[in-house]
């Protein structure tokens, strides 16, 4: 009886030490944004597509993995704000963003003229595209113009599939043959599609390709086309500042590059982070 007492005792000690730790800590570190600027208080709720390695991906064990991950951590821990990670498909992100069901788009958005005046958007990396075939294919595409007449897969509303229509309509307006665009929500739709033949070649960001190839699943034929900044978008200008802040940091202490490094994934060439473009009209 003596021994469960002291037992007992022993563990409501650990709880109390816990407890208070686990206090002092939250208390030494105050929320950089006020509540009225999320859409729950202490809390960073961030949109992601985790079909995209190496930028944000599901492991075997069902983990969200990726740099954008392991970023988005690192932002929310600068901001003393708990990181959550709200998992869906690209489509719905920039309507879910402006209506206000989470705090950010935390899926390596790509930077265009029109998302910046809809949307608060931060610069933090480099990306382009690629364009690749099965490993075992005759057709060799080295170029877009390489890619008229032929059926190619690419995501549904991504950067990817917006500037490879934006480059097919100036390839048919010099004569050439349109390409046949066949759209996917994820790069796992499109590499089964691919894989049953349904496709002749595929578009993606520089590093899901490499990604792709270095498991065997495509042969890459040409990289780096049509490269531009990747970004964090938010709906609050606050948050957005906070989060260029918070990218400022994590330069500094050496965080950045880091993962940039880890992930083999190309940094911001800008010196600073920054709001990008007008935010909402």
């Amino acid at each position: 009886m003596i021994r469960q007492l002291l037992l007992g005792t022993a563990m409501l000690g650990v709880l109390s030490c816990s407890m208070n730790t686990a206090n002092a800590a939250s208390a030494a570190c105050t929320p950089k944004l006020a509540a009225s600027h999320l859409v729950a208080s202490g809390k960073f709720q961030m949109a992601i597509n985790p079909t995209l390695p190496p930028q944000q991906y599901v492991d075997d064990k069902g983990q969200l993995q990726g740099l954008n991950v392991e970023l988005g951590r690192a932002i929310a821990e600068k901001l003393c704000l708990e990181p959550v990670f709200v998992r869906m498909d690209m489509p719905p992100m920039i309507p879910g963003l402006r209506t206000g069901q989470f705090d950010a788009i935390n899926t390596g958005l790509f930077w265009t003229e029109e998302r910046s005046k809809m949307l608060y958007m931060v610069p933090y990396g480099q990306q382009a595209l690629s364009i690749y075939t099965l490993p075992g294919s005759t057709f060799q595409p080295k170029s877009f113009a390489d890619l008229s007449g032929h059926s190619v897969g690419v995501e549904l509303s991504t950067y990817q599939e917006r500037k490879a229509r934006e480059v097919n309509a100036k390839l048919v307006a010099d004569g050439k043959k349109s390409i046949d665009f066949r759209t996917f929500t994820t790069v796992t739709d499109t590499s089964a599609a691919l894989r049953a033949r349904q496709l002749e070649a595929g578009i993606n960001i520089d590093e899901t390709a490499t990604s792709l190839a270095d498991r065997g699943i495509v042969k890459i034929w040409t990289h780096g086309l049509e490269g531009t900044d990747i970004t964090f978008a938010m709906r609050d200008k606050a948050t957005a500042e906070a989060v260029a802040r918070a990218l400022a940091e994590l330069k500094s202490d050496g965080t950045y590059d880091k993962l940039f490094s880890k992930f083999h994934m190309t940094p911001l060439k800008a010196a600073s982070f920054g709001i990008r473009g007008p935010g909402p009209q």
